[in-house]
């Protein structure tokens, strides 16, 4: 399903990320850097919901707002119950809406806000994601302390939180238009290529966005996937042209741009919630603002992983949604 959109935009982003992120390419894209994974908290998980709350004050303090001008905080992350998400708006005191899609949960947070914008239920919102390292291999595989050996295939989990502001005041990042993409499960185990579980989805909702917008896959000077990472990429290249007998033309994945690819522990590249939207907000959208991008579609994907389920010797579904974002004048 894809809806159109006349009068919605992004107006502003933040983005803070941790020491690996700041030793990455685009460090100088980012708002903020930590050097350490704790950022002065007692655990993983807390020093994860500060980072979306740094993240949110540092939007709040860009376009000289406080928390009692936004009338919804929409924000998601890997956590059970997603505590991140739930602990920093406790603190923050702005109406609420949690949202799950895994890596996933930055566009779907983008398509909530700007449908209720569009419709008028609401005049401003605050989207944010986030993920953590240690946090997310503590739950979905071993903590790091183990130091476990991962098969060349497995991604990184970002650390970082990104926040977006959109309201219907006119800015030069308009959103286009979105597709809400459909659950796919072709049968992968494999918690360690995230890749492969992923690009299935993101393959199913391009196809969709073309065939329901009627446009070329010429027509976007960049489509960029989420964190499908090195194997998932060319997986999702693959996949495009045998399935849909499509081309992929100016394509990019957001999982092999955040860390250096002549990185020792770089792996298949980036995963996590922050990914796509840390290399979207920050290093695309600079070149949006400078028009070498005009129009550019934002694949963010996501495996809904569950370790009782893969416990339990089922397969991985996943998910992608898409946002198309314009530049203008």
């Amino acid at each position: 399903m894809t809806i159109r959109y006349k009068n919605v935009y992004i107006n502003e982003t933040s983005t803070i990320t941790g020491p690996y992120e700041q030793k990455g390419p685009l460090n100088n894209y980012f708002d903020k850097s930590y050097d350490d994974l704790y950022f002065k908290q007692p655990t993983w998980e807390q020093a994860e919901s500060k980072l979306i709350e740094e993240s949110v004050d540092l939007l709040l303090l860009k376009i000289g707002k406080t928390r009692f001008d936004v009338d919804l905080f929409i924000s998601g992350d890997l956590l059970n119950q997603i505590t991140a998400s739930n602990y920093a708006a406790s603190r923050l005191g702005i109406p609420f809406l949690g949202v799950y899609s895994a890596c996933a949960s930055s566009v779907e947070g983008l398509i909530i806000g700007a449908n209720m914008i569009e419709s008028k239920m609401i005049k401003n919102c605050i989207t944010s994601v986030s993920s953590h390292n240690n946090a997310a291999e503590k739950q979905f595989r071993y903590p790091v302390e183990y130091g476990g050996p991962k098969p060349k295939t497995a991604t990184i989990t970002a650390t970082g939180s990104a926040s977006a502001y959109l309201s219907y005041n006119k800015a030069n990042i308009k959103v286009d238009s979105a597709t809400i993409g459909t659950v796919q499960d072709l049968g992968m185990k494999d918690v360690f290529h995230m890749g492969a579980v992923m690009a299935p989805a993101a393959a199913h909702t391009l196809y969709q966005h073309l065939k329901d917008t009627k446009r070329e896959i010429g027509y976007y000077d960049l489509i960029l996937t989420g964190d499908l990472g090195d194997y998932g990429k060319q997986i999702l290249i693959d996949f495009m042209q045998t399935e849909y007998n499509i081309t992929l033309k100016n394509y990019e994945d957001t999982g092999c741009l955040l860390y250096d690819v002549e990185s020792e522990d770089r792996m298949a590249g980036s995963s996590g919630p922050a990914c796509a939207p840390l290399v979207t907000y920050s290093y695309i959208f600079d070149k949006m603002r400078k028009k070498e991008y005009r129009h550019v579609l934002l694949i963010a994907t996501g495996a809904l992983m569950s370790p009782t389920m893969v416990n339990q010797k089922l397969s991985i579904p996943s998910i992608a949604h898409a946002i198309s974002l314009e530049a203008i004048e």
